[in-house]
């Protein structure tokens, strides 16, 4: 069997709304396996010169390696901030079976025979 490197991805956006639809996303495209969102949470930063304070809310993301580039384009067309969170932090350890389903639920050929169970 091949080496699967595991992640979590976080991004943050200013609406739940908003957080739902990207998690929501990511897991349709099977770029990533699940997501959890967590907020609001107070964000302090420097914007254009300016140190703002807004409400945020996390999206932590659990995907592979693998797929890391299609959730990393996927947030980058779907957010709507200029500059984006987008931080991946990888997953040293884990329960094997937990990530077994992640390759499971981020390998496009499971969407594929899916596609093809839905279609008779």
């Amino acid at each position: 069997m091949a080496t699967v490197d595991w992640l979590t991805v976080l991004t943050t956006t200013d609406a739940a709304e908003k957080a739902e639809a990207l998690a929501r996303g990511a897991v349709e495209t099977r770029a990533a396996a699940c997501a959890q969102i967590s907020g609001p949470v107070t964000s302090v930063y420097r914007w254009k010169g300016v140190v703002e304070t807004a409400a945020e809310w996390q999206v932590l993301f659990k995907t592979t390696a693998a797929r890391y580039d299609d959730l990393e384009s996927y947030l980058r067309h779907a957010h709507d901030y200029d500059t984006p969170e987008i931080i991946a932090t990888p997953i040293v350890r884990g329960s094997a079976d937990y990530l077994r389903w992640v390759e499971e639920e981020t390998t496009e050929e499971a969407s594929a025979e899916a596609a093809g169970e839905a279609g008779g």
